[in-house]
């Protein structure tokens, strides 16, 4: 549904998916996630998804030297 304003419940679900990830990975506060400009925002959630997966790939190779 599309409010008055043309912000969609699915565009807002992902504002709040993002906040959500920003405080449960990047140990913000609510309003300090919501406070940043978008393309702010974004920097930080792409640079968490490349910690994450760079950490994944450290660890994948790490199990195969011990095995």
């Amino acid at each position: 549904m599309r409010t008055f304003f043309g912000l969609t419940n699915s565009y807002i679900e992902s504002v709040y998916e993002e906040m959500f990830n920003l405080k449960m990975h990047g140990n913000w506060s609510f309003m300090e996630a919501y406070n940043l400009p978008i393309k702010i925002r974004r920097w930080f959630l792409n640079r968490l998804v490349k910690y994450f997966e760079d950490k994944s790939e450290r660890e994948r190779r790490d199990s195969k030297r011990t095995l």
